[in-house]
């Protein structure tokens, strides 16, 4: 029975997958979607510390298994408020960002004031949040380069103020404190112009538009790419472009994507992720890493 004080969504053996941008993935045993970020916090006082929690945001990075997530799956889509600015001088501005903004709009948030440094979130589609926690980047930009400061809530739903001395934070990892999720962050950015700004935007999204496939169920790249390569370079030379398993490719545009071709499996996905990286490791002697954020494997 749902406390009587929540206002959120809560179901039962919910289907995950409407909710990925791969649409794949099982039930969750409980799945709950918060009303406010009040709610949110009451919300975590009412789980279990021997339950399992799950946050899910956009679903853009994730693969969920075809049996689902044992425990609560936390469906984190608060609305979030447009940025603002925190500080400022001649040089560079402090910007504070709710988690649950997606990333596109931050960086025209950023073009219309003429701020560098947030271009390469225009091509990522997923929220602050899942950047934050896995220090995503694109076209050498990286997340955590530019925070100043994250605020957290834990299982108690208690907030605190955390700083980038207390992470942990590599190439697309991220390690800090135990059960606590992101809910803003403070940015710097530096001072350019606006058309400068816009231009870079533009150049960005139109570059992915031309290598990347679009408008298909994806997560976006499944693999880290290695020192001084590129994963798409490698799984191409390997002749794998098209590569089918059940019913999902690797893509013929971008060789880093993996695409549902309408009736996919999380067990067709991860065979052919455990294809692309043996046959990688025997031509080329190099170990993929997945990028990929694997749920209830």
């Amino acid at each position: 029975m749902q406390h009587k004080s929540l206002r959120g969504l809560l179901k039962l053996n919910e289907p995950l997958g409407p909710y990925t941008s791969w649409r794949i993935g099982g039930p969750a045993d409980k799945y709950y979607r918060p009303a406010d970020s009040q709610d949110l916090a009451e919300f975590l006082k009412t789980v279990s510390i021997e339950e399992p929690l799950v946050w899910l945001g956009l679903g853009s990075n994730v693969l969920i298994h075809d049996n689902g997530v044992r425990g609560v799956v936390l469906h984190n889509l608060l609305p979030a408020g447009e940025p603002t600015i925190i500080t400022e001088n001649q040089e560079k501005k402090v910007i504070h960002i709710d988690a649950g903004l997606p990333c596109a709009k931050l960086a025209k948030y950023c073009a219309k004031l003429g701020l560098l440094g947030a271009e390469f979130f225009a091509g990522i589609p997923g929220t602050i949040g899942g950047v934050l926690a896995m220090n995503a980047g694109a076209w050498g930009g990286e997340t955590w380069s530019l925070v100043k400061q994250v605020e957290v809530i834990n299982r108690k739903g208690e907030r605190h103020i955390r700083y980038p001395s207390d992470y942990t934070i590599g190439y697309r990892k991220v390690a800090g404190p135990q059960d606590e999720w992101f809910v803003s962050a403070n940015f710097q950015f530096e001072m350019g112009d606006v058309q400068q700004a816009t231009q870079k935007v533009k150049a960005l999204l139109r570059q992915r538009n031309v290598s990347q496939p679009i408008g298909v169920f994806s997560c976006g790249s499944v693999f880290q790419n290695p020192n001084n390569d590129h994963a798409a370079r490698l799984i191409e030379a390997s002749h794998l472009k098209g590569f089918t398993i059940g019913s999902v490719q690797i893509s013929e545009k971008h060789a880093n994507f993996i695409i549902n071709l309408g009736n996919a499996r999380a067990t067709d996905v991860w065979q052919l992720i455990q294809h692309i990286q043996a046959v990688v490791r025997k031509d080329h002697q190099i170990d993929l890493q997945t990028e990929v954020r694997l749920i209830g494997f």
